[in-house]
């Protein structure tokens, strides 16, 4: 059987469109004679959405029972049995209820798609697998409804449907999106303009890959070995020097030719040089490569030529831009081809641009060459003496007289020093004792014969010898500590790019072990510890050699790649060292956050102890004065009397009886301190839990408790207790027929509860008020109850972590929000604590599966 078509509808973020434009083609295609019907559609509550199904079969859902309620899913087996040529099936990430066939929509996809069936369906960026972490980072929010990539890079068909940022909040405010008590929450977290803009990023740029990819598997299924430029990855080669804005925005420019191309910056550092002319000048050409949309990277080689053509095509770079030579022309000769001419001959298939600028051979200088003086400045020093010998020596017998012989000396005084300088000691030796042969063989007597008939002439042979040595070690001398000073100012610099990349809010270790293997041109550089690896960058090859690195506490730094020279070994240390550090901090950071555990108990006991103190002497009082009065011989009492004192004392104590009962609840006190036992808890467990307890059902509260609201970190007995309280006072506060609102939702590494009321509200000037130990505003009543006030709610709150806040209810109202962070994903999910009120009130499922 010929397996179905999946298209997807792609979208930056819930609103943008994806539903209606599904429907929309699913009503052109069953215009032109398809059978289309309609699998599931979720249109949550948009009119819009609504009216477009109309004209279109739907298929009826199927009920499946969960903690009481009737979820609606898709009727897999309806939709095989019906067997259309396209289903629509919204909400490709969805999870389905426990009970169903399958766990995920998009494996119910898979079986209509097995089945013959063409499906178009919806799915947001946010809920791509490999893109969790990166939509945490912009938005801080968790997806605990996620999709393969795999599934979406198999689809036949991918679409994005797009919608610019401030058109989809103007949507949301216009309440085209969601429900008007939810479009301030929405606008103000989720929804910023941008955050909308980066998902909109996203969402092109995941697209973008993957033509990226179908592009390459179609070259490779075709055999085209030759590359396709459509993405253009720009490097920049950057010395420090003032040219690099210019190679910058040079290199900008290129890769903005093609879409989705890539700008990125390196700076190659070498013990012989490299370094910055200008101090800061490297640090504002790191910050304009990132306002450019560039990234920056630094790297130590001996060869720089090599070393940055190594990282081009390590980074798939397609273009390579560096500037023309600073060095003079006299430079230039001496010295041979720069690092120009080595980069275009080993560039290979990287077209290579040389840009001119304003320092290009602007400065009359020696040679700037190797660190204590290498082969280069050996092999310039001897060229010179070679050559400029003879020359010197021609031009002096041309103009010599019996006269000028002091002048002829002193000529070859000055070519032995400038032979020194260049070359160093061994250059200046050969032409110190070449030059004083020379001056005896061409101009003292007996001319043309090498003999030495007065002692004064072996004299200044000694001393051509003793110059050129104290001058060859001068220069050696120096050239040692220009080498040692650049390769101190090449290591603060790729210690202070590390520190740069933690402070700019980089993981400290992961950032640690990038640098180091940039730095050093490594294959692969692995952190193990405890036996375990616990941050990688790169990929070793099996014939890579092994350096490994003891750490304190057992911790092992491998690097993979070539040996290490030992001046690279000196500098490695200190990166272990400041590795070790970061693993220390880490260490102490999770003994802080144990410390903080206890604060928190400390907190809620606090807490507690305010408010029993106030709690217990209220109902005392009342129960003994009603059974004093009955008690008193002298009192006669009417039966209406004596009937309303004994309620007062059974209401008085049945609040007693409710006070300790909530404090054994949530009481785990050892050698006297309260303990809140912290686990992963469903918010909607608690809340079905405190309806069941106060009997409230769907007359009482409406529910939206949205699917991807995560598990968060929280005592469900505590929880239970502030929910349980926040409904009293919701419902006690509510006109009659209002139904009181209980939402959820997830924000960055939180999740919120809010209770809705529309009642009076409390004066912001008072709010204050109704967190001081049971204060309800005038309440002074024995009937409404104690309960454990909103001080003790807000104090359970904070323990948890979290925190209880007051807000205005558009319309009306109050509004109070329990905010908890977020659980760890791989915990186990703890219950809420068993409802003494029974099964679970019946209540209306929740409808909004897009992230608030």
């Amino acid at each position: 059987m010929k397996k179905g078509r999946l298209r997807v509808l792609l979208g930056a973020a819930p609103g943008v469109g994806k539903t209606y434009t599904m429907l929309e083609e699913g009503k052109r295609l069953a215009a032109e004679g398809n059978d289309v019907v309609v699998a599931f559609v979720e249109t949550h509550g948009r009119a819009a959405t609504a009216a477009m199904v109309d004209g279109l079969e739907v298929v009826p859902r199927n009920a499946v029972a969960h903690r009481g309620m009737d979820l609606a899913e898709m009727d897999l087996d309806a939709v095989l049995a019906r067997r259309p040529a396209i289903a629509l099936v919204d909400e490709l990430a969805h999870t389905n209820a426990p009970g169903s066939r399958h766990a995920k929509r998009w494996q119910d996809v898979d079986e209509l798609l097995d089945a013959g069936i063409d499906v178009i369906s919806t799915v947001n960026a946010q809920h791509i697998e490999s893109l969790g972490d990166v939509v945490l980072q912009i938005t801080g929010v968790p997806q605990r409804e996620t999709i393969p990539d795999r599934v979406l890079r198999d689809a036949d068909q991918i679409e994005v449907v797009d919608l610019a940022p401030q058109a989809l909040r103007d949507r949301l405010s216009g309440g085209l999106v969601y429900p008007a008590e939810r479009i301030d929450a929405a606008l103000s977290n989720y929804f910023r303009l941008g955050n909308l803009t980066a998902l909109r990023e996203l969402a092109l740029l995941w697209l973008a890959d993957e033509v990226d990819s179908a592009l390459k598997a179609y070259r490779a299924e075709h055999g085209i070995d030759r590359t396709w430029e459509a993405r253009e990855r720009v490097v920049v080669a950057l010395t420090g020097g003032p040219e690099g804005e210019t190679l910058l925005r040079r290199g900008a420019r290129i890769a903005s030719r093609s879409s989705g191309g890539e700008l990125i910056a390196v700076h190659v550092t070498n013990p012989d040089g490299m370094r910055p002319r200008h101090p800061g000048a490297l640090d504002a050409q790191r910050t304009l490569a990132e306002q450019l949309g560039g990234s920056f990277h630094q790297v130590v080689g001996e060869d720089v030529p090599r070393a940055l053509v190594e990282f081009a095509k390590a980074s798939d770079a397609t273009q390579l831009v560096i500037g023309v030579s600073r060095r003079s022309r006299l430079a230039a000769a001496l010295s041979g081809p720069g690092i120009g001419a080595t980069v275009i001959r080993e560039s290979g298939d990287i077209d290579v641009h040389i840009v001119t600028h304003a320092s290009a051979g602007s400065r009359f200088s020696l040679p700037k060459l190797g660190g204590s003086l290498g082969r280069r400045r050996l092999i310039a020093g001897g060229a010179i003496a070679l050559v400029a010998g003879p020359l010197l020596s021609w031009l002096l017998v041309s103009q010599h007289t019996e006269a000028s012989i002091t002048s002829d000396v002193l000529a070859y005084q000055l070519l032995v020093i400038v032979v020194a300088l260049v070359g160093g000691i061994w250059p200046a030796l050969f032409a110190a004792v070449l030059s004083g042969l020379t001056l005896n063989f061409l101009f003292v007597a007996p001319v043309h014969t090498l003999t030495i008939a007065d002692p004064r002439q072996f004299l200044a042979l000694v001393f051509y010898v003793a110059n050129a040595l104290l001058v060859s070690y001068v220069v050696d001398q120096a050239a040692r500590r220009t080498s040692e000073a650049r390769r101190a100012a090449a290591e603060s610099q790729l210690l202070a790019g590390m520190a740069g990349s933690v402070l700019r809010g980089e993981d400290a270790l992961q950032a640690m072990v990038t640098r180091t293997r940039e730095a050093f041109g490594l294959s692969g550089v692995r952190l193990v510890i405890d036996g375990t690896v616990r941050v990688a960058d790169g990929e070793p090859t099996p014939d890579d050699r092994v350096t490994s690195v003891a750490l304190a506490g057992g911790a092992v730094l491998e690097l993979h790649g070539r040996d290490l020279e030992a001046s690279e070994r000196r500098l490695l240390q200190v990166i272990a060292t400041q590795i070790e550090q970061a693993i220390e901090h880490g260490a102490l950071t999770s003994a802080a956050s144990t410390a903080g555990v206890l604060a928190e108990t400390d907190r809620v006991r606090s807490a507690l102890l305010a408010a029993v103190g106030h709690d217990l002497r209220r109902p005392l009082t009342s129960a003994s004065a009603a059974v004093s009065a009955l008690r008193t011989p002298d009192l006669r009492l009417e039966t209406s009397e004596r009937a309303e004192l004994l309620d007062t004392a059974a209401e008085s104590l049945d609040s007693l009886a409710a006070l300790v009962t909530d404090l054994l609840d949530v009481s785990r006190v050892q050698a006297g301190a309260l303990g809140v036992s912290l686990a992963p808890t469903h918010l909607a467990d608690v809340v079905f839990a405190a309806l069941d307890e106060l009997a409230l059902g769907p007359a009482d509260v409406e529910l939206d408790l949205a699917d991807d609201t995560l598990p968060v970190q929280a005592d469900a007995v505590l929880l239970q207790r502030v929910v349980v309280n926040l409904l009293a006072n919701a419902v006690r506060h509510s006109p009659a027929g209002e139904r009181v609102r209980v939402a959820t939702s997830t924000f960055r590494e939180q999740s919120e509860l809010r209770v809705v009321d529309r009642g009076p509200g409390v004066p912001v000037e008072r709010r204050d008020e109704i967190f001081t130990p049971f204060q309800r505003l005038g309440d002074t009543d024995n009937e409404t109850g104690l309960g454990l006030g909103l001080a003790l709610s807000k104090g359970f709150a904070e323990g948890m972590r979290g925190s209880l806040e007051v807000e205005d209810t558009p319309g009306g109202g109050l509004t109070m929000v329990v905010t908890l962070p977020v659980a760890e994903p791989d915990g186990p999910v703890a219950n809420a604590p068993a409802s003494p009120a029974g099964p679970p009130a019946a209540s209306a499922p929740p409808t909004e599966k897009e992230t608030p």
